[in-house]
């Protein structure tokens, strides 16, 4: 990529953190989340409608099911959230050292599995190495999948399923593994970065439709394109110090909006804002979580 996007806001709903952008084709909006305030963000780029719905703790990740509900996580929770009744089922209990231990960054996998991490949530200097990458599936069977983390982040998987990427934010490191879609087994753990805070530590992440990872460079203010072997092949500058994570979207999934962080009141806009840009590439597809019990 050798310009520099367009860089738009695209919707702006005052988020401390906002997080875990997910495209909803079927409805053809963008929904989001902002962690602290427990809430799940609606929004859809062609009318401007906006919806919310609020949950009793911070809500770290979520992604779409087949049944047109959310596989949400909630604290240390994740539950089955259907946007258009308002029921909510608790699937499983993931993490019961809520809140020293909270669930983190969260994606299906190609497996229909969701699988979610978390963060040892406590000032940053005093982080230890006892947060954990976890697969839940449709039963609520939970396996806990990879240990020593203390931020976990960055899941992305690769267009044809068989790769997935992980990061640690206060590794701060880049992981790439093997990966076998029918089983959700992982194997051959691969270390392609680890980006220091000028160059971007790791945020959220997707890939795109080419195999290569994107990852938002949350110290840096940027989005850093990376080949699956860990060259950087782009790095885009973006209008907020924080952004948290990166999700294509739209017709083809060729629009890239960035979720943002917004470090203090006082934060310049447009921090906490979801941007908009072309990223010159379409995206890989996420896969939803199957919840179609019999």
């Amino acid at each position: 990529m050798s310009h520099h996007p367009e860089i738009r806001v695209a919707f702006d709903a005052g988020c401390t953190l906002a997080e875990s952008p997910v495209w909803d084709a079927a409805n053809r909006r963008l929904l989001f989340a902002d962690i602290p305030a427990g809430t799940i963000h609606a929004f859809s780029p062609a009318s401007g409608e906006h919806r919310q719905w609020r949950f009793d703790r911070p809500v770290g990740s979520f992604g779409l099911a087949r049944s047109g509900r959310l596989v949400v996580a909630v604290g240390g929770d994740v539950v089955l959230f259907d946007p258009a009744t308002g029921t909510r089922v608790l699937l499983a209990t993931v993490e019961a050292d809520f809140p020293r231990l909270r669930l983190n960054d969260g994606k299906v996998g190609p497996d229909g599995a969701f699988w979610v991490g978390t963060i040892h949530d406590v000032e940053s200097a005093k982080r230890e190495p006892i947060a954990a990458l976890f697969r839940v599936d449709r039963h609520g069977t939970v396996r806990r999948m990879i240990e020593g983390l203390k931020v976990s982040n960055g899941l992305a998987w690769s267009p044809d399923g068989r790769q997935m990427f992980h990061s640690d934010s206060a590794g701060p490191w880049i992981d790439r593994w093997d990966f076998d879609p029918a089983t959700g087994d992982i194997a051959h753990r691969t270390r392609i970065a680890t980006p220091s805070n000028e160059e971007g530590r790791p945020d959220g992440g997707a890939c795109d439709a080419e195999g290569h990872y994107w990852s938002s460079g949350v110290s840096a203010g940027c989005l850093n394109r990376y080949a699956a072997d860990g060259r950087l092949l782009a790095r885009i500058p973006l209008p907020v110090p924080a952004p948290t994570m990166p999700c294509f979207a739209g017709e083809g999934l060729r629009t890239l909006y960035v979720s943002s962080l917004r470090r203090s009141p006082e934060a310049p806009a447009p921090s906490g804002a979801i941007l908009e840009l072309d990223p010159g590439v379409a995206g890989a597809e996420v896969a939803l979580f199957d919840d179609d019990l019999p």
